[in-house]
């Protein structure tokens, strides 16, 4: 069943993305629904009808056109619903793809909206992530001269099942192309040979049906950028970075944590885990041993709900590099700090680091460079930049006995040989490029 596009062809290439439960965070006509039913008295009882009609489909286990005409007759809506939605709409857009407005921006003439939802609200909504109008493909609304919505235009391929498929048939890109998306009909892209590769997006609702046979499972648009070498907003993906939780924490931290993006284990200080582990988060009494904490290369932060002091090698995490956030009575603030480091390299009221309160800086790239307390080193990280011809947007340097923690913001584009200068750097003890 292979398809005619082809992926072969060398140069270009184009990214077809999915609209509900991926480029937003919910499914819009479910949430059309709840807006136009508001006052039925019947309304939780169709709202379960509708959503289950979508997973139904989402899942391959109705036919699209049969669950999106069952929808459309149970929805009783109308134009000024629907502005409503858009409204609601743009509050509720993936956050990978709110960070990631260069991209679009970027790939305007690569990129194209792909959805079995409706132009009505789908366009007014991708539009301001500069996707091109002529590359927004949807159903189309009936409405009659009241307003309200009638039906649909059943001669667009987009309202039949395997529309997708029968859409890019009838584009005939040429290029090696790339589908996101959360729902079954995505996957058909990549069952009927229509694309290269297919990413199951989770970021929202995670399908077992859809991701057992993706390529690639893209718990965030971040990891895809990530893994195409695409430029993104944040240099690693945040479900890369294993939080490793121990002992007794409270369910609000770990949430906290997991909500953010982190991929969290609960799994006690499992020596196995630790050498893979970015984040440690320890319940009072848990400890950590010297010969534990050598191993844990990753590390870059340790939360402690409680007093760390006789549990925590304090002196080899700051040689190391690694933040100690502790003898916090809330424990979600201890995962909000440990958050605000990893996300803006904030260090403020931690135990064993020089703190630092961050702004977040737009349209910058910032590094993040932890050094042994002795004189020269900023003046070095400095030469290096300006060896480079790379301007400094902002910097911040604090420093303790131990160690100095500069933080450097900078506006232009950089060669990654600036990076290999940056950590060669003598008495360097950890450098990572934050965003």
């Amino acid at each position: 069943m292979a398809g005619i596009i082809n992926n072969n062809s060398v140069g270009k290439k184009y990214y077809i993305i999915d609209f509900d439960s991926t480029f937003t965070q919910v499914e819009a006509l479910d949430e059309l629904a709840r807006i136009s039913l508001q006052e039925h008295p019947d309304r939780e009882q169709i709202y379960r009808k509708i959503e289950d009609l979508t997973n139904l489909a989402m899942e391959g286990k109705l036919s699209f056109r049969e669950s999106l005409a069952a929808r459309v007759q149970l929805l009783e809506a109308n134009k000024d619903h629907l502005k409503l939605l858009v409204k609601h709409l743009k509050k509720l857009v993936s956050t990978s793809f709110s960070r990631n407005k260069n991209f679009f921006k970027h790939h305007a003439d690569d990129v194209l909206i792909v959805s079995g939802g409706f132009k009505e609200f789908i366009t007014p909504v991708v539009l301001p992530f500069h996707i091109k109008k002529e590359n927004i493909y949807a159903n189309t609304f009936l409405f009659n001269d009241e307003g309200k919505i009638v039906g649909y235009d059943e001669a667009n391929p987009l309202s039949n099942e395997g529309g997708k498929v029968k859409l890019l048939k009838e584009l005939q890109l040429q290029g090696e192309i790339h589908g996101i998306g959360d729902g079954y009909s995505d996957f058909q892209l990549k069952e009927f040979g229509m694309i290269k590769k297919f990413y199951a997006f989770t970021e929202n609702i995670e399908r077992k049906s859809v991701t057992e046979k993706a390529d690639h499972i893209t718990p965030s648009l971040d990891e895809f950028l990530y893994v195409n070498n695409l430029p993104s907003a944040i240099s690693y993906p945040k479900n890369r970075i294993l939080c490793q939780v121990a002992g007794e924490v409270p369910d609000v931290a770990v949430k906290y944590l997991r909500k953010d993006g982190f991929a969290v284990k609960h799994a006690g200080v499992d020596d196995k885990l630790l050498s893979d582990a970015g984040i440690l988060l320890l319940g009072e009494g848990e400890k950590i041993t010297a010969d534990q904490l050598r191993k844990a290369t990753k590390l870059k932060v340790i939360g402690y709900l409680g007093n760390s002091k006789k549990h925590i090698p304090a002196e080899l995490c700051t040689e190391m590099g690694i933040v100690i956030f502790d003898n916090i009575r809330k424990p979600e603030s201890v995962a909000k700090r440990i958050a605000r480091f990893i996300n803006n390299g904030d260090s403020f009221k931690s135990s064993n680091f020089p703190n630092i309160q961050l702004p977040t800086v737009k349209n910058a790239h910032r590094f993040i460079h932890i050094h042994h307390n002795v004189p020269g080193v900023m003046a070095k990280v400095n030469q290096v930049l300006a060896d480079n011809k790379i301007n400094i947007v902002s910097q911040f340097l604090m420093t303790n006995t131990a160690i100095g923690y500069v933080i450097t913001d900078i506006s232009s584009e950089y060669d990654k040989k600036v990076l290999k200068e940056l950590k060669k750097i003598k008495h360097s003890i950890s450098f990572r490029v934050l965003y």
